[in-house]
């Protein structure tokens, strides 16, 4: 009577708080501010545009069920006004799409515990706790839970009732070493409370029934004392202390024993909690060496604990679902535990097909009806993958299940039209629907249909049907490659006939590219086991035919890439002699303007004469190589400190305008690269770069010394490298890189020596597939990063955005946004593309840059079939003209020939019978003719 009393109290109070105002009770909701009209106001504006708002978050979501952050808009919203009957339905859409978090639940559940007083009404609680544990193994929820079941005690089986969720919560998270104590301790209070309502009235004496009810329940305590400290808790020194002052008797020696065992594994578990404590989110480094640690030990208890923690924190994560998937399907097995973590897996990351496919072979696994399994087939095709292969993944995972049920030694089931009707499908939806949308099916070879055809020629034993598929195979432009006939081959040798086989091979011969060679030496092979001497000799016939035709494309393309490669030669060749030519001219006007002047002020006396012989001396090494003329060089701080000329006033103007070109050429000294960066791109009207970026610079550590590079003619060439004291200021300045220096984005990157390291180049984003960044193109070049931030924050947390400029600056229209995880980048995708912004549509995809393509090495004494050279140009690029300057006579040349690896000249296959024929010489005579008759 006593416990229903407490119980009768806890339901008064929950009624009470139901009548209480919302918002906060000392707010003065009685003020005569209140009804002041502006006020007044400013709250219906405030409810129209909130009224307005929740209607389109509703009709976004009827258009996105599966926008994460709209559902999470749109509950605040409805919390706010009040409206509870919305506000009870929108959280029910959203539990049904995706597990919620402990702060939703909770706040669920506190709303409706608040409405809840009929005992209908609070069985309904129940049901919605009992939702709630399932989603995540949270200490609080299952805490809130035994506590909200104390106000039950008063109906029939109450009280074991709340020890049977106690029971439950210790299973889940009594383990837990920082939470755990709170629902131990909540546990024996509420037994405590028990005991103390048992106690008879003072002055009485017990009756037998009451005696051993107390014993009992005294027992009952004892025993979760004991349980507590034999777990590794926090505080477990206090629990201990409290024990000692509760029991009237010793305490036993098995619990003190168990106890300083606990108190010795907690201490193995502190670094790893205090790790946890210190990190930041979303620690994932420090969950994965916890749970390593929990590996080692071998609790299973433990283990799933420790995974269920870290996923609470990372429930975006797939790999760490996909690990302890695995880890639930090899060890412990229990098939509500192992399909509860594999549901809750595929329902926080449904865009990662490998969690679908686990979860398929897990219903299997453990025997779960067919249905629903077919079911949840169809929930993974409609999870919006984000690559087209992960839709053949899916339908391939769901065909070996379908083939696993069929009994073969049939000649017809059920199972097996199921089967084959499946099949068909599967080729239909990757024609229609992915091709559709990724523009590819991505099955390019067909894996789906060639396994259907094995599945029919060596389950069926129905050829005739596996042939038609190959055929269907073949047409989908499959034909040549070797590969692919040579595995049709196979199977008809498996479990075809001869004839067929024969068939195969000789149109693989007529069809093959890639590798005919191949596909002639198979066809010779089976004549030569099973054919006649007709078959044999039309073999033989057909492949030399082909082969000869093969190397003739072959000897084309070899002498077409040599002709070209000549030609370019030649070309170049030009080019260069032009170059020298113009150069020779202009310095032999340069000589004479020189020397001109000097005669002008040879009245001038030694003043002049110095003049004078300053144009020489910076033109003395042109003689050596004309490739000094094109060559930069930097100038160290030496040059500028150097000797200066005597003052005149005649010379100091001219002075002023060569300074440049009279700095001493000092090369980089490659032995100082990793205290050096260098920095390019700089704008080539600089005026002082040293000064620039030493203020710079110097942000990173002391500068030694920066050395601008200029041309022959005194011009900065818009780069330089910077020499710092100490090599971690050349990696901090780094950092630099992109920043914009007079409107041009500047390019910092290591310093280091291609002639060593041809292959060195410095890219500082990743090329690879990346699931959480977006790349977004079509954006009009106004755009700007705070507005493309503001039109990508509504879909989820942004990290970064990079807006892609040219080297001036600028803005090619292209971006790259990086969010959080990759669920907030699909819901941006679905969101986003074909997006209308300042009249420019833009498109979004999830970023999976192609990759580079590298030139084709031909492989040493044959020249590639298909491959083209990639043209030659001189050291200044293409010319104006393609017009080849060289005289007509001396283009006249014989057939060119290709020059082989070792240097060695090789014979074009049309001439390689015949060599050419030296040109014969002439004698004087002869000579003579042939100018007499022109």
């Amino acid at each position: 009577h006593k416990m229903a009393a407490a119980g009768a109290e806890a339901a008064a109070a929950v009624e009470e708080e139901k009548r209480l105002p919302e918002g906060d009770p000392e707010s003065g909701g009685d003020s005569e501010d209140e009804g002041d009209s502006d006020s007044s106001g400013d709250g219906e504006d405030e409810e129209k545009e909130n009224e307005a708002e929740i209607q389109r978050l509703e009709e976004q979501l009827s258009i996105n069920a599966f926008d994460y952050n709209c559902h999470l808009d749109l509950i605040k919203l409805l919390r706010q006004e009040g409206e509870l009957i919305k506000l009870r339905r929108a959280r029910q859409k959203m539990s049904e799409l995706f597990p919620l978090t402990e702060e939703i639940w909770l706040d669920w559940l506190k709303d409706e515990i608040k409405m809840a007083s009929e005992s209908s009404e609070r069985e309904e609680v129940y049901e919605l706790f009992e939702r709630a544990v399932k989603d995540y193994i949270c200490p609080e929820i299952w805490l809130e839970y035994a506590q909200y079941s104390i106000g039950g005690i008063g109906q029939e089986g109450g009280i074991e009732k709340v020890r049977s969720i106690f029971e439950r919560a210790l299973t889940a998270v009594g383990l837990h070493v920082t939470k755990g104590t709170a629902l131990w301790e909540a546990y024996r209070e509420f037994e405590n409370a028990i005991l103390e309502t048992a106690q008879p009235a003072p002055g009485s004496v017990p009756s037998p029934e009451q005696q051993q009810m107390l014993c009992s329940q005294l027992e009952k305590i004892h025993t979760l004392f004991g349980r507590q400290l034999g777990i590794p808790l926090l505080d477990m020194e206090a629990s201990f202390a409290e024990y000692e002052e509760w029991s009237e008797d010793p305490i036993p020696e098995t619990i003190i024993k168990n106890y300083k065992k606990a108190l010795q594994q907690l201490e193995k578990c502190k670094p790893y909690e205090e790790a946890l404590l210190g990190a930041e989110t979303p620690k994932l480094a420090e969950y994965q060496a916890y749970i390593d640690f929990e590996m080692k030990a071998g609790d299973p208890a433990r283990i799933q604990l420790i995974y269920e923690r870290a996923l609470a924190e990372n429930c975006l994560v797939p790999d760490l679902w996909a690990r302890y998937n695995q880890y639930l399907d090899r060890q412990l097995k229990v098939k509500e535990l192992v399909l509860s973590a594999h549901d809750r897996a595929v329902r926080n990351c449904p865009w990662t097909v490998g969690l679908w496919i686990r979860y398929l072979l897990a219903m299997e696994r453990h025997r779960v009806d067919h249905s629903v399994i077919s079911e949840m087939f169809e929930k993974a095709l409609n999870a919006g993958f984000i690559q087209a292969t992960d839709y053949v993944e899916i339908w391939q995972a769901y065909l070996d299940y379908l083939r696993r049920r069929v009994d073969f030694t049939q000649d017809s089931s059920k199972e097996l039209e199921e089967l084959r009707s499946a099949f068909a499908r599967a080729v239909e939806y990757l024609k229609q629907e992915v091709e559709e949308r990724f523009s590819e099916s991505g099955d390019p070879s067909c894996t789906i249909m060639q396994n259907w055809a094995r599945v029919e020629a060596r389950l069926c034993n129905n050829m005739q049907k596996a042939r038609e598929l190959w055929d269907n195979i073949m047409t989908k432009g499959n034909a040549k490659y070797a590969n692919m006939w040579l595995e049709y081959y196979n199977l008809e040798r498996a479990h075809g006939d001869t004839q067929h086989c024969r068939k195969a091979l000789h149109r693989a011969v007529q069809c093959t590219s890639d590798y005919p060679e191949h596909v002639c030496e198979v066809l010779l092979t089976l004549e030569r086991i099973e054919g006649t001497l007709e078959d044999w000799d039309a073999a033989v016939q057909k492949t030399e035919n082909r082969l000869a035709r093969v190397n003739e494309q072959r000897a084309k393309a070899a002498e077409k890439e040599a002709a070209l490669a000549k030609q370019e030669e030649e070309k170049a060749e030009q080019r260069k002699q032009a170059r020298a030519e113009k150069k020779a001219s202009k310095k032999a006007k340069k000589t004479r303007i020189g020397d001109k002047r000097k005669a002008d002020d040879d009245d001038d006396g030694e003043w002049g004469q110095e003049e004078a012989e300053q144009p020489s001396k910076r033109h003395k090494g042109d003689g050596d190589s004309m490739l000094l003329e094109d060559m930069e060089v930097e100038t160290g701080l030496f040059g500028r400190s150097g000797p200066e000329k005597l003052y005149h006033p005649a010379n100091q103007k001219e002075k002023a305008s060569t300074s440049r070109k009279d700095i001493p050429k000092v090369l980089h000294d490659s032995s100082k690269d990793n205290v050096t960066v260098f920095v390019s791109n700089l704008s080539y009207n600089m005026a002082d770069p040293e000064v620039k970026l030493k203020e710079l610079f110097e942000s990173c550590g002391e500068v030694v010394e920066i050395r601008p590079v200029f041309n022959n003619k005194g011009t900065f060439r818009g780069y330089c490298y910077v020499e710092f004291k100490e090599e971690k200021s050349a990696l901090q300045a780094l950092g630099l890189d992109r920043t914009v220096v007079e409107g041009r984005p500047m390019f910092v990157s290591p310093c280091v020596d291609k002639n060593k390291n041809p292959d060195f180049k410095v890219f500082r984003y990743s090329t690879t597939l990346e699931k959480h960044k977006l790349f977004i193109s079509g954006l009009p070049f106004s755009c700007t990063k705070e507005e493309l931030e503001d039109l990508c924050k509504a879909h989820g947390n942004v990290k970064d955005i990079r807006l892609v400029t040219n080297r001036a600056g600028k803005p090619k229209g292209l971006a790259y946004v990086e969010y959080e995880n990759e669920a907030q980048a699909s819901q941006a995708v679905l969101k986003m593309d074909g997006l209308t912004v300042k009249e420019h549509v833009i498109k979004v995809a999830i970023s999976n840059p192609p990759l580079r393509k590298l030139p084709d090495k031909p492989e040493a004494g044959r020249a590639s079939q298909f491959a083209v050279p990639r043209q030659v140009y001189g050291a200044r690029g293409k010319g104006r003209t393609q017009l080849s300057m060289m005289p007509r006579a001396l283009q006249r040349q014989s057939t060119p020939v290709a020059k082989a690896e070792n240097g060695m000249v090789q014979n074009s296959p049309a001439t390689s019978s015949n060599p050419p024929e030296e040109p014969k010489k002439m004698s004087n005579a002869d000579f003579a003719k042939m100018l007499l008759k022109k």
